[in-house]
């Protein structure tokens, strides 16, 4: 069963990827080209300030290796497809760790409940510390430590995500399952503040820079990630129930 949840979850995964590239081409692109034409503008100035101090600058080294049409159309795709299909993959994994554990949620419940809990660990509250810049904006000399930033962010969500909802099944048989639940909930609130307050802010935004620009950029970049975490927890709940169904009825067939 494992090996048709896999399929399945790459499927849904896919699927959820092609549905991202529609948003990201749709909502996300305009905001990427304004950022660019921006960037431009800002060095065009800067070339002009160079010439009038008398020092030239050399364009040799201003090679487009990838042209900004494949950028945004094939290479987008490829990228957004292939995250969505791993993480479609590893979305089935986790499915099958967590279905019936969840009370007495079915497939499609418990499919549902987890795109919700990774959009909210993995997406937003990452997002919420590390809110991504259009390109072009920002330091590229710091690039590798804002990324590895924004990953231990997804990793210290993850963790204490699971901390908590082992607490909450611990505390679940004293409390009640509500309650059990609004502690879980409040102690992964107060972690999560404590990092977000121990990791350091990195704000590299020119001051200049379109505000509203930037507003649209980061509601497209979650946006996506809304569409892709929606689609797959839906889709693979659909595609998983008639295989976890399956599984009893093939068991039945010999008896």
């Amino acid at each position: 069963m494992i090996r048709n949840l896999l399929v399945r979850g790459m499927v849904a995964g896919l699927v959820a990827g092609l549905l991202g590239f529609g948003f990201a081409k749709t909502f996300g692109e305009p905001s990427v080209d304004r950022a660019i034409a921006f960037e431009s503008q800002q060095e065009q100035a800067r070339e002009q300030a160079e010439a009038a101090a008398g020092h030239g600058h050399d364009h040799a080294d201003d090679v487009e290796l990838v042209s900004r049409g494949t950028q945004a159309g094939l290479g987008l795709l490829t990228g957004v497809a292939v995250f969505g299909t791993a993480l479609g993959g590893l979305f089935s994994l986790v499915f099958a760790f967590s279905y019936a554990r969840l009370g007495a949620l079915r497939a499609r419940g418990t499919s549902a409940l987890l795109g919700l809990f990774g959009f909210v660990t993995v997406a937003v509250v990452p997002f919420l510390k590390y809110p991504p810049n259009p390109p072009s904006v920002g330091n590229p000399e710091t690039i590798g430590i804002r990324t590895a930033l924004f990953f231990g962010m997804v990793a210290i969500s993850l963790v204490v995500a699971i901390f908590a909802v082992r607490l909450q099944r611990r505390l679940q048989p004293a409390h009640g399952g509500w309650n059990a639940s609004l502690i879980a909930v409040a102690v992964y609130i107060v972690l999560m503040g404590l990092a977000y307050l121990a990791l350091p802010r990195i704000d590299e935004v020119p001051v200049q820079f379109s505000a509203t620009l930037l507003w649209s950029f980061r509601v497209a970049a979650i946006g996506i990630q809304a569409v892709i975490w929606t689609t797959l927890g839906l889709l693979f709940g659909v595609l998983a129930q008639r295989e976890v169904e399956r599984v009893p009825a093939r068991r039945t067939v010999p008896a």
